[in-house]
């Protein structure tokens, strides 16, 4: 189904063509001046040189061609050479009868689509989540859905820290605590427990002990490292160990990215690309691509034209560790081998961009990934506190997400008990809906790549640019079809009679132009802002219309008809975003 701007596009080329001429001068946008009207055309200006002609006669002699077609309801040239375009009402219910019926509402979709990995999540193993995880997750969860949406196959990695110092920390520690445990004698053939020797608390505590340790005592840090090394280098007792922290730790991780309404296709991490590193750094040798410098082994990445300094990718350290952009090199050898992707998107810290510069450009020079296979990052900024500095606990400290999680649910919930929104045993059910909306929806509404205020009485406001007043929309209109005695989803869509019903038809058109545009920049902002507006569009027309105390039964059923759709599309973008609507509020 093609968009509604690409359908009068057509009407408005074939029209600069009949008057002579080139009919790509006919591309339409929706009017940045929508008091004058709702689509406009400034094809005329481009085309007034080659002409030679005013733009103004142009604009004119098109206008002429297009009098009379019946898609328009008016028509006009204005100075110096806009073409101003009005819809007839007859063209608006056609084209919304046809999204009403057409699967995803006709929206647009990739023409050629894609197999894409989607690299967002990133958390260690053995560590709680917190908030600096949030962003990666809701980010990279929702660009997700916007590409499935439009037609790709989409496998989302959540790329666990598994494999790095923090595993050799705890072992040592773990050690220290209980040498007497089967995992550290090397000559125990026996099986091993089936129960980890810790908790998931018991864990959590370990890490930052024996993080702690390892910076004052030089013994315990080489121990640390002697033991990350004979973990990777398969020592039996230790992967056993290793097994215990993962199983116990994704078993978590899991939980937590549920309340979020987050999943992962797979739960791969930098353990599984181990396999890799061998092999790849000897063809790179065997290229002539990695060469030792300083006792480490190097990759060069800096490119002619450079405007600044390019440092090499290293990729062995002088005492034989292998570095993170050792292991993201060889991630991307995993993925190449098992998915083949046309596209590889990384949803990270946008600090870590000279990283993944420094990836992207060895992966190619390499031939690891191939040109035809598009890599992209998207780094996104930091979610500040009210002071402006990123957001930290009471104490000055990282806030775990289950925290945060708990906190805006606790906030939102006293504000439906308050208020009674909803009966007693719907509370507290309702309340981490609207909550979940309130932290997605504070944070999507920004462009990725900016940092922001974390405000969470603003967020959980139920008036303005906020989640709640998105679901407040809805509910509302569920509420109104709730009471409608009949079915609004058979109901065909009328032509408008009114201005506010023109406007938010004219918003409901929108739907595939903003779809496109949040793929084409992996942008969740861009549904947001979308949904924002066409919320005030129905809010206004709710305001300004009687729908069910019309007198006219056919009027009746054509707001009906209307507002149905409005929740469908309204329903279909919170979806978009990651969250979902109450059925009351």
């Amino acid at each position: 189904m093609d968009r509604l701007v690409e359908r009068i596009s057509e009407k408005v080329s074939a029209a600069f063509a009949q008057a002579g001429y080139a009919a790509e001068y006919g591309d339409v946008s929706f009017s940045n001046r929508p008091d004058l009207c709702e689509f406009q055309c400034n094809g005329a200006m481009k085309a007034a040189k080659a002409a030679r002609q005013a733009p103004i006669v142009i604009a004119q002699a098109v206008a002429e061609r297009l009098q009379g077609e019946s898609m328009f309801a008016q028509v006009d040239a204005a100075a110096p050479g806009f073409l101003n375009l009005k819809l007839a009402p007859e063209a608006y219910a056609e084209y919304l009868e046809q999204m009403r019926t057409a699967p995803r509402f006709g929206a647009w979709e990739n023409p050629s689509p894609k197999k894409v990995v989607i690299d967002y999540g990133g958390p260690n193993v053995a560590k709680p989540l917190h908030i600096g995880h949030l962003r990666s997750a809701i980010i990279g969860e929702s660009v997700k859905r916007i590409d499935r949406f439009c037609g790709d196959t989409v496998i989302g990695d959540i790329h666990l820290g598994d494999w790095g110092l923090q595993m050799g920390l705890i072992i040592t520690e773990t050690r220290a605590r209980h040498p007497e445990l089967p995992y550290f004698d090397p000559d125990f053939t026996g099986e091993y427990p089936a129960e980890p020797p810790f908790t998931l608390s018991e864990l959590e505590e370990i890490y930052p002990a024996a993080s702690a340790k390892s910076k004052v005592d030089e013994a315990f840090a080489a121990a640390a490292h002697d033991a990350t090394f004979e973990l990777q280098s398969g020592r039996r007792g230790y992967r056993a160990l290793w097994q215990h922290i993962m199983n116990l730790s994704i078993a978590d991780l899991k939980k937590n990215y549920a309340n979020l309404d987050v999943s992962f296709d797979v739960w791969y991490g930098e353990s599984d690309a181990q396999p890799y590193i061998a092999p790849m750094l000897e063809d790179l040798k065997a290229k002539g691509l990695a060469t030792v410098s300083e006792d480490a082994l190097v990759m060069e990445v800096a490119e002619e034209g450079d405007t600044k300094e390019m440092p090499p990718c290293i990729l062995v350290k002088s005492d034989g560790a292998t570095l993170y952009a050792t292991s993201d090199l060889a991630t991307m050898v995993q993925r190449m081998k098992d998915f083949q992707p046309d596209r590889i998107l990384y949803v990270v810290d946008k600090r870590q961009s000279l990283h993944f510069e420094q990836v992207f450009r060895a992966a190619r020079k390499s031939g690891i990934v191939p040109e035809q296979t598009e890599l992209s990052f998207l780094g996104f900024g930091t979610m500040n506190g009210t002071d402006g500095k990123p957001f930290k606990t009471r104490e000055g400290g990282v806030m775990r997400l289950e925290t945060l999680i708990s906190d805006i649910t606790d906030f939102v919930h006293e504000k439906v008990r308050e208020n009674q929104i909803v009966s007693e045993d719907e509370t507290e059910a309702t309340a981490k809906i609207i909550a979940m909306a309130a932290l997605k929806y504070g944070d999507l509404q920004n462009q990725p790549g900016k940092d922001y205020i974390f405000d969470m009485g603003k967020f959980a406001a139920f008036e303005g640019n906020t989640g709640p007043y998105l679901l407040y929309t809805i509910v509302r209109i569920k509420s109104i079809l709730s009471r409608y005695d009949g079915d609004p989803d058979v109901l065909p869509i009328q032509p408008p009679v009114g201005p506010e019903e023109k406007d938010l038809m004219l918003a409901l058109s929108r739907f595939s132009d903003n779809l496109a545009l949040a793929y084409r920049d992996n942008a969740p902002s861009t549904i947001a802002a979308y949904l924002y507006e066409l919320s005030g569009a129905y809010n206004k027309f709710y305001h300004e219309v009687k729908i069910l105390t019309e007198p006219d039964e056919n009027r009746r059923a054509a707001y009906i008809a209307l507002i149905r759709l409005t929740q469908r599309v309204l329903e279909q973008c919170i979806d978009l975003l990651g969250f979902s609507a109450p059925e009351r509020m």
